[in-house]
């Protein structure tokens, strides 16, 4: 039993994070209980998931001590809660690496601003996760680690934020941050099963490497609930939590399935999950329309470009030389040397882009766009470090075409489970909205998720057990 409302620590592993946080103002729950509970299932899962390449025990229930005794607690909107930190942003005493194993750099001295504002809201930092080498890949691992996928074990959790989504997924915490620069937040929910969303630029302060790739990268969260996602949203924006209001008429949806890769597609439980989800739309009244939104291969040069520049880019503001990466990252930074020498990195690029896309979604009266996320189920977790550039790159763009445009035009768009495939892993699909449509966004995952609830953790690894939805 704990020592604050009598739940044993498994009653209090897997509650959503809204509801722990209502319990701790409410001194139902203290923070240190909380925060002890979620220590003890992540000593359990993570010899299995790989999830954490640091956990920082002590100071996460210091700083639960300190929730528990603020005369602001009564005001925090994550009170007491878990939350988990991407390794490749500030947390104040520890080191910074950006999945390089040679950076070895001083502890930082404080917070990035969005691990500010998570810690104001009363959320407790338990750990920092793993990430792939200077975050550029759709699998999670390193020397000496692979991350595993809770849903299955013999899968990744995708990248780049798949430590944070697989702790996720597990019920380590209820949030993690992540970031997203071409997929890094939604590729890592589609595997696990979860809610994100991939805020529009400038929604959310950056602070990501040295340039935040160029502009295309973006901090945001994974949760389980759509309501802990908004929550975990408005406090990175600096807003106020708010419910979140209807638009007060039926939605104008574009369905597209099309890939902008080409050679690459949806196979058939990823079709099969915009479909359930285009049906559930209208039978709630909204209006579908097949559009495919115009995805140039100008577009795809322009993302191309701040990913390749970004890994050379990063590893300098890190202060690793080329020789101290892997080997596909230090050919991944050679070319993106090159790519920046040559001013290949256009700001015309993406506004072009951006402008079409706006003209997109305008000149039909579109509210938002729906795809799939991915082709199929994640790639196997195994080393891929040690693997090539080439077969690094080729298995993410056959994998994950539908995300990076995204980043390149700087526009929201949000990701949530759609069923299960015939295996057993998480089904997903993606929704895009014009610049500002983070609200909107997260309204309609809401109404999704009360038509068609998902399970909210891995089953293996679920702490509610049977509690939880069945799958759909």
């Amino acid at each position: 039993m704990d020592a604050s409302g009598g739940l044993p620590a498994g009653r209090i592993v897997g509650l959503p994070a809204t509801e722990l946080a209502t319990r701790v103002r409410s001194g139902e729950l203290t923070a240190v209980d909380v925060v002890r509970a979620h220590l003890a299932h992540l000593d359990e899962v993570e010899p299995r998931i790989g999830a954490f390449r640091v956990v920082c025990r002590e100071a996460a229930l210091a700083e639960a001590h300190a929730v528990d005794t603020a005369l602001t607690r009564f005001a925090m909107p994550l009170a007491g809660v878990p939350v988990a930190v991407k390794d490749n942003v500030a947390v104040a005493g520890e080191v910074c690496t950006d999945g390089c194993a040679a950076r070895s750099g001083p502890p930082e001295t404080r917070d990035s601003e969005v691990v500010t504002r998570l810690r104001r809201a009363g959320a407790v930092v338990v750990g920092i996760t793993r990430v792939p080498e200077l975050c550029l890949y759709g699998a999670t691992d390193g020397p000496g680690t692979v991350s595993r996928n809770p849903w299955d074990t013999a899968r990744s959790p995708a990248g780049s934020s798949g430590g944070s989504a697989a702790a996720v997924a597990a019920g380590v915490v209820p949030i993690a941050h992540g970031n997203d620069g071409m997929g890094s937040l939604r590729l890592p929910a589609a595997a696990c099963g979860l809610v994100t969303l991939k805020p529009g630029r400038g929604v959310v302060p950056g602070g990501i490497g040295a340039d935040d790739w160029s502009g295309m990268a973006v901090n945001g969260a994974l949760a389980t609930t759509v309501a802990d996602l908004a929550v975990a949203h408005a406090v990175l924006a600096g807003e106020e939590p708010t419910p979140l209001e209807a638009p007060g008429r039926p939605l104008r949806i574009a369905v597209s399935t099309r890939s902008p890769v080409p050679g690459t597609g949806a196979d058939g439980p990823a079709r099969a999950a915009v479909d359930t989800v285009v049906a559930a739309l209208t039978a709630a009244g909204h209006t579908v329309v097949r559009r495919d939104p115009p995805i140039t291969p100008g577009a795809a040069a322009g993302a191309l470009a701040r990913w390749m520049a970004g890994a050379a880019d990063d590893a300098a503001h890190l202060g690793v030389p080329l020789a101290g990466l892997q080997p596909r990252s230090r050919t991944h930074a050679r070319i993106g040397r090159v790519v920046r020498a040559a001013g290949l990195v256009r700001p015309a690029t993406a506004d072009r882009f951006r402008e079409r896309m706006v003209r997109f979604f305008a000149g039909e009266a579109l509210d938002l766009l729906l795809s799939p996320v991915v082709t199929g189920p994640p790639l196997p977790a195994r080393p891929w470090h040690e693997r090539s550039f080439l077969a690094n790159v080729t298995a993410n763009a056959r994998w994950a075409p539908w995300t990076a445009a995204w980043n390149l035009a700087g526009l929201p768009a949000l990701v949530l489970p759609a069923g299960t495939r015939p295996t057993g892993q998480p089904l997903a699909v993606q929704f895009v909205g014009p610049p500002g449509a983070e609200r909107r966004l997260l309204w309609l995952a809401g109404e999704l998720e009360r038509r068609l609830p998902w399970r909210r953790h891995a089953p293996v690894f679920d702490p509610a057990g049977a509690s939880s939805p069945a799958p759909i």
